[in-house]
This record gives structure tokens, sequence and C-alpha cells, in this order.
């Protein structure tokens, strides 16, 4: 008899979700960069081995301030994804606990499911016995399963994780084949791979105005030939984007295109261009046109 079992992921922002997502599935499907908000799609990655399909949901980081239309949108979106699941993976970073935090753990204490509290990046912890004192901090809730401790960036604790998480996975049929990794399209993670190099180049504030649309996404038997659009919110913020020469783009269009050389396992011919939407983030119009769920 097969199993099969949804599972999200869900915490405030910057706490490791994708990377955990990515560990887990075993390929690099959710973007990630060492900043908050980087996730802003919920994003499916299938596991599927032995008689277990497991469906892991990240999500977008919850929290408390969330004034522009797009975090609204997040919120949203991470929200809807604790619905119709069997368990949670709610993580943490180790050693912090914050306001974030909080609302997060209360959100997932509602759902009324069974939930882990998953302790992440205990590789950045320096002195092990402050873990304990942390640990003792934490709430504690009936539906709470464990307390697994992992470092998602390098595979400690997961072994452990997903023998926790087995107990949780119901009889059922496979929802998907058993090659497919993710229910998101060629054209979405192409988007997101774009993205992903613009998050990790620019500073700290200018991603969260950028969004990123493929018009164009032809495929041969040895070429994908893609054609992107990054939207920016001002038109101060093209020549940044764009950067002296047009070397940055330049470099966010090179990384990209290896990334999804891997990805897709075929050459990539990337051409990228920069316009700017003013105020797209509190559109909920353009806000659709880009992918995000606004209801």
């Amino acid at each position: 008899m097969t199993r099969s079992g949804i599972v999200s992921i869900a915490g405030r922002p910057n706490v490791g979700k994708s990377t955990l997502l990515n560990r887990l599935v075993g390929q690099k499907l959710s973007i990630t960069a060492h900043k908050p908000q980087t996730t802003r799609h919920s994003i499916l990655g299938i596991r599927t081995d032995g008689d277990r399909q497991i469906v892991l949901v990240d999500t977008p980081g919850i929290h408390v301030d969330a004034r522009r239309r797009l975090n609204q949108v997040l919120n949203r979106t991470a929200a809807a994804a604790l619905h119709d699941v069997d368990a949670v993976l709610l993580v943490v970073q180790a050693m912090i606990w914050n306001g974030d935090d909080r609302r997060a753990f209360d959100l997932v204490a509602a759902s009324g499911l069974p939930f882990f509290l998953v302790v992440n990046k205990v590789d950045t912890v320096t002195r092990r016995a402050d873990l304990l004192p942390y640990l003792a901090t934490l709430p504690t809730h009936e539906r709470l399963a464990g307390v697994p401790i992992v470092s998602a960036r390098t595979g400690n604790g997961i072994e452990a994780l997903e023998q926790a998480l087995d107990g949780y996975i119901p009889e059922g049929e496979w929802r998907y084949a058993e090659d497919e990794l993710t229910d998101r399209s060629s054209r979405f993670l192409a988007a997101e791979a774009v993205r992903e190099q613009l998050t990790r180049m620019l500073a700290a504030e200018l991603p969260y105005a950028l969004g990123v649309e493929v018009e164009r996404f032809e495929e041969s038997e040895e070429l994908l030939h893609i054609g992107a659009v990054v939207w920016v919110d001002k038109e101060s913020q093209k020549g940044i984007v764009i950067g002296k020469g047009g070397e940055r783009l330049k470099e966010v269009g090179r990384r990209a295109r290896q990334s999804m050389e891997t990805l897709f396992g075929r050459q990539v011919f990337l051409e990228l261009w920069v316009r700017v939407k003013e105020g797209w983030a509190d559109d909920e119009r353009a806000l659709r046109s880009l992918g995000y769920e606004s209801s």
C-alpha cells in the first residue's frame, strides 16, 4: 500500500525554509538568499521514495509588519498553505525567537494540525551548550510533535527529521508521478532563477521593488531560448539594476543562465530587459500578472 502526504514548511522570513525544502527534495527548486522575503510563492517540492510520497510546500515568510499590498498577499499565501495538509514544519533559527516567530507559532497552533518546531541553522551556533537554555524558552503546545534540531545547509539532523515526519504520512495514492519534483512550470522556475540572482547581487532594500516576468520561453531538443523582463518600481532603480555599462545585468544573466542549465539539463540562451512599472507592489492587477495569488 502506498502512502501520500502533504507537509507545509512555515515560519518567519529568513529562517531557511527554502533551503530545507531543497534539502528534503534533494534538488534545488526554491530560490535562496540571505535576505528576508526571498520566497514570494508557495512552491511544491515532491519527494518519492519506496512506498511513500511527500509533497512539501515552501511558503513565504510570515511577518507582522505587512503594509504593502505585496506583503499582505504573501502573508495570505503563507496562511492558506496551512489548510488541507497532514503536518507542518514550523522553522525557527537557532538562538533567535522574536515577534514574527511568535505570530507564526500562533498561526500554526491555531490550524489544528500536528506540527514540528524545527530549530534550523544549528551550524551557526558557536557554543552548543547555549542550545539547551534556548530550547527551554520555546513555547509548547498539545499538537507539537517534536523539536528537531537541524542544519538544512549541511544536512545535519535531516535524517532524524525525516524519520519523525514519517509517522504523519497516511496511506493513500500518490498525487504525482514518481519522477516529478514540482508542480511549477519551467517558465516559473526560470523567472525565479533570475529573481534569485537579483536578490543576491543588489543592495538590501532594492530586491523588494523587483518583479520578474518571463515573456518568451521557446524550447528545442538542445536549447531553451528565454526572454525575461525585470520590473522595477521607479525609474531611478532601472540604472541600479543594469549597472555601469550594463555589467550588473550581464552578471545576473550569466549566473541565472548557469542555474537554469543545471535545473533544466540543457543549454539556455537568456535575454533580460529592465522596465519600470510604478507602484506594482501595491497594484492587485500587476501582482496577478506576475503570478501572485491576491485573493
